[in-house]
C-alpha cells in the first residue's frame, strides 16, 4: 500500500512541476549568447533548458509591446537587447516574483516519500520459522477434517514447580481450556460452560466421571506445546475425550489423556441421558478410534482413617468454583497431593493417574484428604525405586468427592539438586 501511494506521489511531482514549468518559463539565450547571472549560465534550479523544447514560451526583447508613459505610447524608444546583469538583479516585485520557491517544496516531498518507502522496505515480511508459528493469540484451530481440535500453550514460569518444569495442574488446566474451546470452535457452544444450545435449553451440563493421565515428559519453562482433542461415544449415554500433549518443536509425545463425560441436570443435580435433539448437535464431531491411554479397569479402593497420611480441613475458596458453581475438576488434584508425603514430592514425580470422580463438591464443604503408599515402607520414600499411591477425598461427613490412584517415578537425574541451589537467606 505504501508503495502504490510513493507510485501516486512521484505522479504528484511530476505534475506539480509542469505545472511551475507554465508559471515559471526558462528563457531561451538570444543569438546564442546566454544571459549571465552571476557568471553561471542561466539555469533553473541547477537544470539546463532543453534547447526548442519551450519556445513558446520565450520572450524575446524586440517583441516587447512600446511603453507607455502617462498612458500615451511612446514610438521612438529603444530597447537594448543585451541587458546588463545588474537590471536583472533588481527586478521589479510582481506577484509572481513574491510566490514561494515550489523546488524546495517539491524536493521536500520527495525526500519524505522516499524515507517512507525506505521504511516500509526495512519492515520484515519473511516467513517465519516452524517454530515460531505458535498460534501466539492461543486461539486454536480445527484440523484433520473438522474432527480434532488442536491449541498451543507456552509454559509460564508461575506455572512450573521448585524443579523448573510444569506442574500436573498446569497440564490439567490446559487440557479442560482445550476441551471447552473445541465446544466453542465447532460452533456448539450455547450459554453455559461447555454446553450446546439444546443442552442449554434442557438445563443440562457436562460432569467428569472418570479420567486418566499419562506424563512421559513434563515440559519446563518456555516450552511450547501442542495440544489435540477428540471426542468419541461412551456406551449410550456418555462421551469419551482423548488428548495429546506433543512438544512443538521435537513432536516429542508429553501426555496422553482420556476422560469419560456424562451429563447432568444443573437443577435436580442429578444425571441424565443425552436427548435426542443433543445428540444430533455432537454426533457428527464424534471420531471413531481407540483411547490414547489404555483403560485400567482395576478398582479403586475405599480408604479409611488407617492410610498413611491425611490431611483434613481443606475447604474451597470463591475462586475456585466455576461457572456450574460446583469446585473446578483441577482443584480435586491440588488437593488429592495436599496428603501425599513430602519425601515423594521431593524425589519423584507424578507419571500417571486415574481419578473416578463420585460426587460434586459445593463452597461450604469441608474436606478430608487420604494417601496410602502401597507396598512400600513409608521410611523409604527418598529411594530411586518406582511408588503407587491411593487417596480419597471426602467431606466431613464421610461421603466421597474423589477416588484416586497415581503412580510415581524417580525424578530426572538433572533436576537433583535444584533445591539447594536457592540463595541462603542473609543473616
Amino acid at each position: 500500500m505504501m508503495l502504490k501511494l510513493f507510485h501516486a506521489g512521484a505522479g504528484f511531482i511530476m505534475v506539480a512541476t509542469a505545472a511551475t514549468a507554465s508559471f515559471f518559463p526558462v528563457p531561451k539565450p538570444d543569438s546564442g549568447k546566454p544571459t549571465k547571472l552571476g557568471g553561471d549560465p542561466a539555469t533553473l534550479g541547477g537544470l539546463k533548458p532543453k534547447q526548442g523544447s519551450c519556445g513558446g514560451l520565450q520572450v524575446k526583447a524586440n517583441a516587447q509591446a512600446p511603453p507607455k508613459i502617462n498612458g500615451t505610447v511612446v514610438e521612438n524608444v529603444k530597447v537594448e537587447d543585451d541587458l546588463p546583469s545588474s537590471s536583472l538583479s533588481r527586478s521589479p516585485r510582481t506577484f509572481i516574483n513574491q510566490l514561494p520557491d515550489w523546488s524546495m517544496l517539491l524536493a521536500a516531498i520527495t525526500t519524505a516519500f522516499l524515507a517512507a518507502e525506505k521504511q516500509w522496505m526495512m519492515l520484515d515480511w519473511k516467513p517465519r520459522r516452524p517454530d515460531m508459528l505458535i498460534d501466539p493469540f492461543g486461539i486454536g484451530k480445527i484440523v484433520q477434517d473438522g474432527l480434532v481440535f488442536r491449541q498451543n500453550f507456552s509454559i509460564r514460569s508461575y506455572e512450573i514447580g521448585a524443579d523448573k518444569t510444569a506442574s500436573i495442574e498446569t497440564l490439567m488446566n490446559h487440557l479442560q481450556e482445550t476441551a471447552l474451546n473445541h465446544v466453542k470452535t465447532a460452533g456448539l457452544l450455547g450459554d453455559g460452560f461447555g454446553a450446546t444450545p439444546e443442552m442449554c435449553k434442557k438445563n443440562l451440563i457436562w460432569v467428569v466421571t472418570r479420567m486418566q493421565v499419562v506424563v512421559d515428559r513434563y515440559p519446563t519453562w518456555g516450552d511450547v506445546v501442542q495440544v489435540d482433542t477428540w471426542v468419541s461415544a461412551s456406551g449410550k449415554n456418555g462421551m469419551h475425550r482423548d488428548w495429546l500433549v506433543r512438544d512443538i518443536k521435537t513432536g516429542e509425545t508429553l501426555t496422553r489423556a482420556s476422560s469419560v463425560c456424562v451429563m447432568m441436570n444443573k437443577v435436580t443435580r442429578r444425571l441424565s441421558k443425552i436427548p435426542e435433539e443433543v445428540r444430533g448437535e455432537i454426533g457428527s464431531h464424534f471420531v471413531d478410534s481407540a483411547p490414547v491411554v489404555e483403560e485400567d479397569n482395576r478398582k479403586l479402593p475405599k480408604l479409611d482413617d488407617t492410610a498413611n497420611f491425611i490431611r483434613t480441613g481443606l475447604s474451597p475458596r470463591w475462586n475456585d468454583l466455576d461457572v456450574n458453581q460446583h469446585v473446578n475438576n483441577v482443584k480435586y488434584v491440588g488437593w488429592i497431593l495436599e496428603s501425599a508425603p513430602q519425601l515423594l514430592l521431593e524425589n519423584h514425580e507424578l507419571c500417571a493417574m486415574t481419578l473416578e470422580y463420585r460426587r460434586e463438591c459445593g463452597r461450604n464443604s469441608v474436606l478430608d484428604s487420604l494417601t496410602d503408599v502401597s507396598g512400600a515402607d513409608v521410611g523409604n520414600l527418598a529411594d530411586t525405586g518406582f511408588f503407587e499411591c491411593k487417596h480419597l477425598l471426602r467431606l466431613e461427613d464421610g461421603a466421597e468427592i474423589v477416588r484416586g490412584r497415581t503412580q510415581w517415578r524417580p525424578k530426572p537425574a538433572n533436576n537433583f539438586g535444584v533445591l539447594s541451589q536457592v540463595p541462603a537467606e542473609s543473616t
